[in-house]
């Protein structure tokens, strides 16, 4: 019951978004972009549905008959990890990329709509359904996510793997097409590359929000209702120039920040 009910924090009313579904975005990308295991693809996923249902380990077993392989042939192996419990064929890799829960930026509004359906069952036959769902005005939600080095090494994670990423990302967000998803939008995409042995940490706390038009943050209706703010992501960034191997950017045209990001280049996702 209310499968699809927007996820709110009761305390602070952000809108939270599960790993899960950020992963289900990047795999799909990858399925419908060379990912497929068919002959001459790139390669396959091992996390994946048919005919809307999850395909079983045991069916999924079948696929590679080692660790060797179980490593080399699913992307999302090597990125998100995974656990063979296939007999005689037992392993678990831990992925080198984890994401923490997603959260909105600022306040949200939940909406409660009901709503009407109908299908022809036969000819001349109609029938009508109601629905009730739920959805928010509008969420900027912001995901942080980690790519840990020693990991890397024990799924043979390859650069062309966190290519894939960067695009299964930004250009999955904007291939999602169901009604509670519709409008998606990628708006800002940061990477840091850091000198072994440092971290900055949440790059999602040194954001802020400075809310346009005379609204208050729950009013918030569209990008252009709000400049982000990366003053304070700038000043961490300036801090550790020296620990810091490079800063990568992709930014939507549309999204506003109150400065450039300090050091920014690129990532030419577009």
């Amino acid at each position: 019951m209310d499968a699809n009910r927007p996820r709110i924090d009761e305390d602070s009313n952000h809108c939270l978004v599960t790993d899960v579904r950020l992963k289900r975005t990047i795999r799909d990308y990858f399925l419908n972009n060379g990912f497929d295991g068919k002959a001459g693809s790139d390669g396959d996923i091992f996390i994946r549905d048919e005919e809307g249902k999850p395909v079983t380990g045991k069916k999924r077993g079948d696929a590679y008959k080692d660790d060797k392989e179980f490593k080399s042939k699913f992307i999302d192996v090597r990125l998100f990890g995974g656990v063979s419990a296939v007999e005689k064929k037992k392993f678990n890799f831990t992925g080198p990329v984890q994401f923490g829960m997603g959260r909105s930026l600022h306040p949200v509004k939940e909406n409660f709509i009901k709503g009407t359906g109908a299908f022809a069952t036969k000819e001349g036959a109609e029938q009508r359904t109601f629905r009730e769902e739920y959805n928010i005005t509008y969420g900027l939600i912001g995901f942080h996510g980690i790519i840990n080095e020693n990991a890397a090494k024990h799924t043979d994670l390859q650069k062309s793997d966190v290519d894939y990423l960067l695009k299964g990302m930004w250009h999955g967000t904007k291939d999602l097409i169901s009604r509670s998803k519709k409008g998606h939008m990628p708006r800002l995409l940061v990477k840091i590359d850091y000198q072994p042995g440092f971290y900055i940490g949440d790059l999602l706390e040194l954001l802020t929000l400075d809310i346009k038009n005379g609204k208050e943050a729950n009013q918030i209706e569209d990008v252009s209702d709000f400049v982000v703010n990366v003053s304070l992501l700038n000043k961490v960034i300036q801090k550790h120039l020296d620990k810091i191997i490079s800063v990568s950017v992709e930014k939507d045209d549309r999204l506003e920040l109150n400065q450039s990001i300090t050091n920014a280049k690129s990532l030419n996702l577009t």
